[in-house]
């Protein structure tokens, strides 16, 4: 990952570097006596870090190429230890890693779940084959205040656990990190970058809208914007199938029966017949996400089920689970799903026609009155940590932010339709400064959350995208992306509503002979 300063960057750059007064350089140990006006910090370690290979994570897939990581200085601090509710001790944990051989920027590593877990600080999320870390920038993570594991959300008892969930804590860090960043080299970081998925992208999108001046570039994927919603969609999803389905012996629907492999598989062949070739290339992904208009009736058999056709059952399980949750009157409570290859997926995240994701439970199960679910969805904690309303982003983007987003159009826990009507109306709640001067979104197809796919590419740069874009002022006309389900493949991932057209000559696999228009 390379990237360049442009000659009119120069003499801003020596502005924003300029040294805190009476700061001088520290050694790595010796920021173990840091402390910060207004925060209560404890650092717990500051060592150096040799350089050497990058740990895989546990449950990241075999394959893909080894990452190195540079020698760094690995700081793990506390911010404001407390006991909280019950007894229970809480604290902001997070970690940085300040490389030797720092670039002058600032990356704030978004979290995942309910987070309760400070993970390394690499910043190897979207950043292609390398990380942020050995690109040298300084890279923070934190566990948002409170420990746990999974979607322990026992925390949410707790109001300033909860508070700093939602979207304190991510301030905080970013607030204490950079004064820690300042207090290493002696100087300040010169940019500043947020990149998150999921919670992360919710989190993301949350320093836009309620902290607009702390970064200068975000990234925000598959954003968690409304939780409680998608969770009612999921049920809508498993009610939609369960109503046909086998029942066990003790009369329990057998979701994932709804369906066989087989039909599943119809439903995919319909719709690439439908789709697969609006970009030009019949090659098992559909760019076209806006333009395809597949409709799984085409499907429907004449008479009796058969292997080569869907019951007018099953038609209709479908058209409702890919439609999303409607009220009564008719009202739309959450968007529908698009139609796209990864909706069978059976490895990894299931999809969304393969049955319940996750495990059934009270944040799953079965819709039973849609009207009253909905109420409940919109809770105080969704007002409060929720990013789909807000879009006055004028601060943001008045002192030069730059913000992207992505979404695989296959995710089954967010719709990527949620994210492209917020990108939308982004377009007209701010509409003095026309959009993709500001802001632009990719949709990735076959992908599911955040990453992996039977048939995807998942794997891009959408670092170098931001960067390049914040600082040498080159908005990302495309995206290469790759991926390991398609080696030695490649494709652009455009700026919505662009999507890769193949050019009609040279390889269909390779992202050269693709270009990008509506």
């Amino acid at each position: 990952m390379r990237f360049s300063y442009g000659r009119g960057t120069a003499a801003l750059m020596f502005l924003l570097t300029v040294s805190h007064p009476g700061w001088a350089a520290t050694s790595c140990a010796g920021l173990k006596a840091f402390t910060a006006p207004g925060y209560a910090v404890r650092i717990e370690r500051a060592a150096e870090v040799a350089a050497g290979p990058m740990p895989r994570a546990p449950n990241a897939p075999a394959g893909g190429p080894q990452r190195m990581l540079p020698a760094h200085c690995r700081v793990d601090g506390l911010i404001d230890e407390r006991t909280g509710r019950n007894g229970k001790p809480y604290a902001i944990g997070f970690s940085l890693a300040l490389p030797t051989a720092w670039n002058g920027r600032f990356f704030f590593q978004g979290g995942g779940g309910l987070n309760g877990v400070v993970n390394p600080p690499y910043g190897a999320q979207y950043a292609g084959d390398s990380s942020a870390l050995a690109a040298g920038f300084a890279v923070i993570s934190t566990d948002s205040g409170h420990k746990g594991s999974g979607f322990d959300a026992s925390f949410f008892a707790d109001q300033e656990a909860a508070l700093n969930f939602l979207y304190q804590a991510v301030a905080k860090v970013t607030v204490v990190g950079k004064q820690l960043v300042e207090k290493r080299y002696g100087k300040a970081a010169h940019h500043s970058y947020f990149v998150g998925c999921s919670t992360g992208g919710r989190e993301a999108m949350m320093m836009s809208q309620r902290f607009p001046r702390y970064f200068d570039g975000i990234v925000a994927g598959a954003p968690a914007t409304r939780t409680g919603y998608s969770n009612l969609s999921l049920r809508s999803v498993t009610t939609a199938l369960s109503r046909i389905a086998p029942r066990d012996a003790a009369g329990k629907p057998q979701t994932r029966l709804a369906l066989s492999d087989g039909d599943r598989s119809l439903v995919v062949k319909g719709l690439l017949a439908a789709c697969d070739a609006l970009d030009g290339a019949a090659d098992g992904l559909v760019f076209a996400t806006r333009d395809c208009r597949f409709d799984p009736k085409v499907l429907q058999c004449p008479g009796s089920k058969t292997d080569s056709c869907l019951s007018a059952q099953q038609v209709e399980a479908v058209q409702t689970a890919m439609a999303g949750p409607k009220a009564s009157d008719g009202y739309q409570v959450y968007p529908g799903y698009y139609y796209d290859t990864g909706i069978v997926a059976s490895q990894g995240l299931p999809g969304l026609l393969v049955g319940p994701i996750i495990p059934e439970g009270p944040a799953i199960g079965v819709t039973q009155d849609v009207d009253a679910e909905a109420e409940r969805a919109h809770d105080a904690r969704s007002m409060a940590g929720d990013t789909n309303a807000w879009t006055n982003l004028s601060s943001f983007w008045g002192h030069g932010g730059r913000f992207i987003l992505f979404h695989g159009v296959s995710d089954p826990w967010f719709s990527a339709r949620e994210t492209v009507q917020y990108y939308e109306r982004l377009a007209q709640d701010n509409a003095e400064v026309p959009l993709d001067e500001w802001s632009r979104l990719f949709l990735v197809p076959g992908m599911g959350h955040c990453a992996g796919g039977e048939h995807t590419l998942d794997r891009f740069n959408m670092v170098e995208a931001i960067v390049n874009w914040v600082e040498e002022k080159r908005p990302p006309a495309r995206v290469v992306a790759t991926g390991q389900t398609m080696p030695n493949e490649s494709r652009p991932l455009c700026p919505y509503p662009a999507y890769a057209h193949y050019s009609g000559t040279g390889d269909t696999k390779n992202a050269d002979n693709y270009s990008c228009s509506n």
